[in-house]
């Protein structure tokens, strides 16, 4: 049986056409992709991104234990900022690719992908064997609505409480504020501006009809996928996974290799790839018409063999 999101009903009722995603139901478009993908070029997109988990990590040694679990270094955070990272397996492999929140001093909040919902959670239970005073709750209680566009926070703005907006208007890129179990940050996955909420379920519907009334226009993840796409921002299980590593799939960004006694899982296979980096993901661009690029296609140059993701 496929899960369903909250908004589900919000979705038929606007003509989506759904699709099997990660075994949940979700909106591959309204009637229009080419259209969708324009709108959050151009004014203000919404997208129910629901189907993937928050989860909360709590405790005194909540920041000893990310600082083992990510390659990024959440030290670098302070309450109300955000960092993007991978997590990886002691190959250096990618097991997922997250954003995690500093709520407060003890108190973290991860965003992982809903294809790699269980098997995440197992990996991040398993790393906090040796970590005592610390709890992983998944957030099962809450949604989460992506705001995004150039014209999205002004047109999303009316939407929040008044105390809320005075907050929006001041947040910088990767910063969030939590108040009252909502959780708003300026991040996002299409390469444009906008917000991402992650609120509680019983009031997402209300929250999505205020955006629509507003003039923000639901997409779908058809649209999701060309913006990303076109940004050049990578999607677990197509352009990076558990076999490939940061220095393989162009994240060598998100690792923080300071300070160097600072363990991190992976670390010591990244440090020996270094050496010897035999792969790499870089873009490709179509110059002529007549021609689909597709998933897995061969790609032949001068300096090798590769393959499309």
């Amino acid at each position: 049986m496929e899960n369903k999101t909250v908004l589900h009903g919000q979705h038929k009722k606007n003509g989506a056409i759904l699709v099997n995603f990660a075994g949940w139901q979700m909106p591959l478009h309204y009637g229009s992709q080419i259209q969708e993908h324009h709108v959050v070029r151009q004014d203000s997109g919404l997208f129910d991104v629901s189907h993937m988990l928050a989860v909360d990590i709590a405790g005194e040694n909540a920041i000893h234990y990310l600082s083992f679990l990510l390659a990024n270094n959440p030290q670098r955070l302070a309450p109300g900022k955000a960092l993007y990272t991978c997590m990886l397996n002691n190959a250096g492999g990618i097991l997922d690719d997250l954003i995690v929140y500093q709520l407060s001093q003890q108190l973290y909040r991860v965003v992982i992908n809903a294809g790699n919902r269980l098997s995440d959670l197992e990996w991040m239970k398993e790393q906090a064997q040796n970590y005592s005073s610390l709890s992983i709750v998944e957030r099962n209680d809450l949604a989460i609505i992506a705001i995004q566009g150039p014209h999205a926070i002004s047109k999303a703005s009316k939407a929040f409480s008044a105390s809320q907006q005075s907050l929006i208007r001041d947040l910088k890129p990767f910063q969030c504020i939590e108040r009252d179990n909502w959780c708003i940050a300026r991040t996002g996955y299409t390469g444009e501006d906008g917000l991402e909420v992650i609120l509680p379920l019983q009031e997402a519907e209300n929250f999505w009809q205020r955006l629509i009334d507003l003039g923000n226009k639901p997409c779908g993840l058809g649209a999701r996928d060309t913006l990303r796409l076109e940004a050049g921002l990578n999607l677990h299980g197509s352009d990076m996974d558990a076999t490939t590593t940061p220095l393989e799939s162009n994240l060598a960004w998100t690792i923080a290799w300071d300070p160097i006694d600072r363990d991190f899982i992976g670390r010591p296979a990244l440090i020996q790839q270094q050496q010897n980096l035999s792969r790499k993901l870089v873009g490709l661009v179509l110059e002529e018409k007549g021609r689909i690029l597709r998933n897995h296609q061969k790609i032949i140059t001068p300096h090798g063999e590769g393959e499309i993701t």
